[in-house]
């Protein structure tokens, strides 16, 4: 699933394609990928002659803007975004098309599916979900040191997946998780409410950190991800664990494993990551 780096490219790259592209129709192949509102056709009808006016991001979702409205879109698993003439070929594998004025076209493509659309007056999207329960942005001054700590003491979980919770913080997902807590030399394992004040601040730089990283390099190309231009990210060449089963540890050079921590596929080192209780 792309994270946070990942979305944010799509963000980047979709502002710079579609806005002042004005919505002729729209074509939905596939009902279940719009949310809200529940009839299609109330979806259709209130874009069309909607220009797109900016693509925003919380988390893991991206916000298109038109005059009126705000498109909420997650891409979930294997969701794309692509603009092409309308003259081009599409394949069974996309669902929703956006069609404009000038004869180009904003096509969602998913091969499984999961995508979800939430159509609502702009300055409502906040208020509902389901951007309504979601944590701070990891880059925002809401998310300090203090807030991290005072959210990760109060909670029986393990640290991976207490930080995969997107109601604490939004954008962190299996990839950045692994890395951030590599960084940090934290066992994915530990309990979250055993972290010391020290390791929490460290932590947290490191979230903002390997984040930071990866936006710069474009997000990591990890399965299908690529951009709304086609092209791939470049932060899975850094990546120090996720990934690399078998492999030597880029700091002490021991074998890093992976295990399932919470339900996820985990990487970590075992020497540089001791569980400490």
């Amino acid at each position: 699933m792309p994270e946070l780096p990942e979305v944010e490219t799509v963000r980047k790259t979709l502002k710079k394609l579609v806005v002042n592209k004005t919505i002729e129709n729209i074509t939905v192949f596939w009902p279940k990928i719009i949310k809200y509102p529940l009839e299609v056709e109330q979806f259709i009808d209130a874009l069309k002659g909607e220009t797109i006016v900016d693509v925003g991001r919380r988390g893991k979702f991206l916000i298109i803007y038109t005059n009126q409205f705000a498109l909420v879109s997650h891409l979930r698993m294997e969701g794309k975004y692509g603009l092409y003439p309308k003259e081009d070929p599409f394949d069974k594998h996309t669902h929703v098309i956006f069609h404009f004025t000038d004869g180009t076209e904003l096509r969602y493509r998913d091969v499984r599916k999961f995508g979800t659309m939430h159509l609502y007056n702009k300055g409502e999207e906040f208020e509902k979900l389901p951007l309504a329960d979601l944590g701070p942005e990891p880059f925002s001054e809401a998310f300090s040191p203090a807030y991290l700590q005072a959210n990760l003491t109060k909670t029986n979980r393990k640290v991976k997946p207490a930080l995969l919770d997107q109601k604490l913080l939004v954008g962190l997902g299996n990839i950045y998780v692994d890395e951030a807590l590599f960084r940090a030399g934290i066992h994915p394992e530990r309990l979250a409410s055993s972290l010391k004040k020290k390791e929490i601040a460290l932590l947290h730089q490191e979230i903002v950190a390997t984040l930071s990283e990866a936006v710069a390099k474009g997000g990591s190309t990890i399965r299908s991800y690529v951009n709304s231009q086609g092209e791939i990210g470049m932060f899975q060449l850094e990546l120090f664990v996720y990934g690399r089963k078998g492999e030597e540890c880029k700091k002490c050079g021991g074998p890093l494993v992976k295990t399932t921590v919470g339900g996820r596929g985990t990487h970590y080192c075992p020497k540089c990551q001791k569980l400490k209780k």
